[in-house]
């Protein structure tokens, strides 16, 4: 070992390459390494060399890869000899001081293997003590719950005797003050003020026995919930009998007395028998007693029926106003008290319900045995009638509840919803929508419009409705919102049938105008009425259409917005935005029948055109001088328009607008026509007068005769069109006594160069 510490160090397998400068000519580290090879990635834990030779390759050719790498471990083993060169002494001298190591080491296993027996020992003792420590605990939490049980079991035996004293006590009390000789006394010491102390003592005993009947609800309500707690055991099965006497004997004896304190109107004792009630968890009880008791003697005499549900003698028809008004006043006058008892703030007696399952309980049930035709929808004004009777009771009675919450607890009893499910609201709207629907069907069948009864004394009104068919259908949308036949919860449906009422009306007069335009009812039955109707119908119809739009959109949507007031501003909206678009559909339809009424004319006044064919066989093949005044047909042209401007009907229902838009219309249609038909009776008869002269002009060459003979005599042609000239100044003469300037008419103007003769082609005058 001493030579070994004079041996020189350790030589490097290699030598080490020779001394270099510390960069290379460009200024770099000699040993430096590209920036994608990191040293530090070799140590790291989850270092894989397959993963990084996969991820240098992408960008890294392998064998530029591999020379890194052997560099790398050429650059390792330098510095691993450098190591064990540095520390060579040592690493020498570290063989020279492991002499007797074993010895050393089985020195120090010896108190090793005592300190693990020594704790093998004090872990078994450890382990023994907490065995016995739980199985103490658990004996000692299983004699807990023994005790407990027993304790309960106990204390429900106590429960139980203590209740049976306490009721064994209740019958000595109430023969004190309820016996026939205490009211016989009383009887007949009136006079001397024995039975003012008689009485006092009757108040101290009715209430001394609530206050007792108190006590043992409450002890009732602790043996219910030992019960509960203990049901399974034996013994509470073996006192089952006991309990539920106690418990027949308590409700006995709580109901005699709080039917005596609602007898006597004694408000403490009332207050305390609500509590015993409320304590055993026996609303239902409570709310039976006071209805059979008071509720219903005062319901039996304004609904008299008989047990079996028969109508007995006192009871008229099937109204319910005035019975309700009669409740009303017994409510008051018999039942507040009570109501008020049971509302007593902090009370806790908020658990009855006397509003529902006693009062309107009692009225359900007498009003469906004597009056049963009153929830029957088949006689619409009678069931509206009670219907709203009904409601405006219901919100008498929640007028006693004391709060928001009191009143959904009311409207969520299962008795008020019964009572709301009698009247059937659905079925009495199918009847008014049939009653409503059906009269407007009724009359929009008719094969014909009828005008009203009397419209002779409407005309100074010039919103009055002049036809039958739409008197009725404002008569129908105002019958929709009327206060005697509107349900609010409804109003959704009633609004529904308004606009169909309007869609109706509309999709009827749309039919007939499209029935008029093709001219042929048979394809249409029962349109007859649309091929049948005059210029003065549609005039009324005009009238009609612009007088229900202004009542749709004035007094009739004025009405409904304020029926549904209470309504969000959203819903108000909707309903404002639907009734504006039926009145709107109803405006939409006045230019449909303006152009009705055009086509009218039109078609009549082409009647009278079509004489113009005339002028050929006037003045074809004869020798007639030329014309010097207009055919007498062009008088009748515009007739049947100044016929239906001058009208009865005209004058006091069609503005001053609709005249000259359906003179103006008219004049255009039919000078359109006229130009056609002359213009086509100018052409025909230019094509033949050529044919003619080709005929002659041949007949004359094969006779000799000079071709021009004829040629300065005025042709039919020429007459002709002097005529029609003649009769278009006429025509333009009679548009200017309506208003219409024929110059500014394009058809006017054609008509005007086919037929002027050539020095009256530029000007139009007449």
């Amino acid at each position: 070992m001493a030579d070994l510490q004079h041996q020189p160090p350790l030589l490097p397998l290699s030598s080490p390459p020779p001394p270099r400068s510390a960069t290379d000519f460009f200024g770099d580290p000699i040993d430096s390494h590209p920036l994608w090879f990191k040293q530090s990635s070799f140590l790291r834990k989850d270092f894989e060399s397959e993963a990084y030779i996969a991820d240098l390759r992408t960008f890294v050719p392998l064998e530029t890869l591999r020379s890194e790498l052997q560099s790398h471990l050429s650059s390792l083993k330098h510095e691993l000899v450098e190591l064990i060169n540095r520390d060579y002494a040592d690493f020498v001298n570290l063989s020279t001081k492991l002499v007797d190591i074993d010895a050393a080491v089985v020195r120090m296993r010896a108190p090793l293997f005592e300190i693990r027996e020594k704790i093998v020992v004090f872990r078994g003792t450890v382990e023994g003590s907490l065995v016995t420590l739980q199985n103490g605990l658990q004996q000692r939490a299983e004699a807990s719950a023994a005790r407990e049980v027993l304790e309960l079991l106990l204390d429900t035996f106590h429960i139980v005797s203590k209740v049976e004293k306490l009721i064994k006590e209740l019958p000595l009390v109430a023969a004190d003050w309820s016996s026939e000789d205490v009211i016989t006394k009383e009887k007949g010491n009136i006079s001397n003020g024995i039975s003012l102390q008689h009485a006092d003592n009757d108040t101290n005993l009715r209430e001394t026995q609530s206050m007792l009947l108190e006590r043992i609800a409450s002890e009732m309500n602790r043996l219910k919930f030992n019960v509960v707690h203990a049901q399974d055991l034996p013994f509470i099965g073996n006192m089952e009998k006991r309990i539920q006497s106690v418990s027949l004997l308590l409700d006995a004896s709580l109901g005699r007395c709080f039917v005596d304190g609602l007898e006597h109107r004694d408000a403490n004792v009332i207050y305390n028998c609500l509590r015993a009630y409320a304590a055993i968890d026996n609303t239902s009880s409570a709310e039976e007693i006071f209805r059979s008791n008071i509720v219903e003697p005062l319901v039996q005499k304004i609904i008299p029926h008989g047990t079996s549900g028969e109508m007995v003698e006192g009871s008229l028809g099937d109204e319910l106003e005035e019975d309700y008004k009669q409740i009303k006043q017994c409510v008051e006058r018999d039942c507040k008290f009570l109501l008020e008892i049971a509302s007593t703030e902090n009370s806790g007696l908020h658990v009855f319900s006397f509003l529902a399952n006693s009062i309107l309980k009692e009225v359900l049930s007498a009003i469906s045995k004597a009056k049963p035709g009153a929830f029957s929808p088949g006689r619409p004004a009678e069931f509206l009638k009670n219907y709203k009777a009904s409601l405006n009771f219901l919100a008498h009675l929640e007028g006693h509840c004391t709060s928001r919450s009191a009143v959904a607890k009311f409207r969520g009893e299962a008795v008020y919803v019964d009572f709301m499910k009698q009247w059937k609201v659905g079925v009495y709207f199918s009847l008014r929508f049939q009653e409503i629907a059906g009269s407007l069907e009724s009359v929009l069948a008719d094969t014909g419009l009828v005008p009203v009864q009397n419209p002779q004394s409407d005309k100074e009104n010039h919103n009055a409705l002049t036809l039958k068919q739409s008197a009725t259908l404002l008569s129908c949308l105002r019958s929709c919102w009327r206060e005697d036949v509107l349900i609010l919860s409804c109003s959704d449906k009633f609004l529904r049938l308004s606009l169909q009422l309007l869609s109706r009306y509309s999709s009827w007069l749309s039919a007939g105008l499209a029935v008029r335009r093709a001219g042929n009812a048979a394809s249409n039955p029962g349109s007859e009425r649309a091929i049948s109707a005059s210029q003065d119908d549609y005039v009324l119809i005009i009238h009609d259409l612009r007088s229900l739009a202004k009542e749709v959109y004035g007094d009739f949507l004025e009405h409904i917005l304020k029926l549904l007031n209470s309504c969000s501003s959203e819903v108000i909206e909707i309903v404002r935005n639907s009734i504006l678009q039926g009145g709107k559909s109803l405006k939409d339809l006045i230019p449909s029948v303006i152009d009705a009424i055009t086509l009218s004319l039109v078609d009549m006044s082409v009647e009278d055109l079509r004489q113009l064919k005339g002028i050929t066989a006037t003045y074809r093949m004869t020798n007639k001088p030329l014309p010097v005044r207009h055919s007498p047909y062009v008088s009748g042209v515009l007739r049947p328009l100044k016929n239906f401007l001058d009208g009865q009907n005209a004058t006091p229902y069609f503005t001053s607008e609709d005249k000259n838009e359906v003179v103006q219309n008219a004049a255009l249609k039919i000078t359109d026509q006229y130009h056609e038909l002359a213009s086509d009776l100018v052409s025909v008869a230019r094509k033949t007068e050529s044919s003619l002269q080709r005929i002659r002009k041949g007949a004359q060459r094969r006779a000799g005769a000079s071709s021009d003979v004829s040629d300065s005599n005025v042709s039919d042609t020429d007459k002709m069109c002097m005529q029609l000239f003649l009769d278009i100044q006429e025509y333009g003469r009679n548009l200017a006594t309506l208003g219409v300037k024929a110059e500014n008419i394009p058809a006017y103007r054609d008509l005007w160069h086919c037929v002027a003769p050539q020095n009256r082609q530029n000007v139009i005058s007449f």
